[in-house]
């Protein structure tokens, strides 16, 4: 009988651990910026198990919908339809869509989290991935100038 993670492709595994370390950074880093903003300002600038509950509460959301997508994409890439295919990313998209407004409402109405700490996580796996495109074509270019 095989598990689950069996049946989860290699490069779905992997992406999803990249875009985990890129989400997880970006956490860290608004956890930074979030106690940086609350000693220059603490009346403004809240930094407390809010913030640390909205970040980590975002960044799991986050990266559930990449892993989602991923799953989606492997299904879909098997299928010989195409218009099933397409359907099928469109569900796909509606629900993770569905998934990330239901985590923005919990995270704007529960007490027990800082909306703002809990929404910035969404953006940062699409940031992390872009980042590292551009990371890729400096060095690229880098080694070789010509192109």
């Amino acid at each position: 009988m095989s598990s689950f993670w069996d049946k989860v492709q290699p490069a779905v595994k992997k992406e999803t651990r990249r875009v985990a370390v890129y989400t997880g950074i970006g956490v860290v880093l608004m956890w930074i910026v979030f106690g940086i903003l609350h000693g220059v300002m603490p009346e403004k600038a809240v930094f407390d198990y809010t913030v640390i509950l909205g970040g980590i509460g975002g960044g799991m959301i986050a990266v559930l919908n990449f892993f989602l997508m991923g799953l989606t994409v492997q299904k879909v890439a098997s299928m010989e339809e195409e218009a099933g295919a397409r359907n099928r990313m469109k569900a796909s998209y509606s629900q993770r869509m569905l998934l990330q407004m239901l985590w923005v409402v919990a995270a704007i109405v529960a007490p027990c989290f800082q909306f703002v700490a809990g929404i910035l996580p969404l953006l940062f796996p699409g940031m992390g991935i872009k980042l590292k495109g551009i990371w890729d074509a400096i060095a690229a270019k880098k080694q070789n100038p010509s192109a």
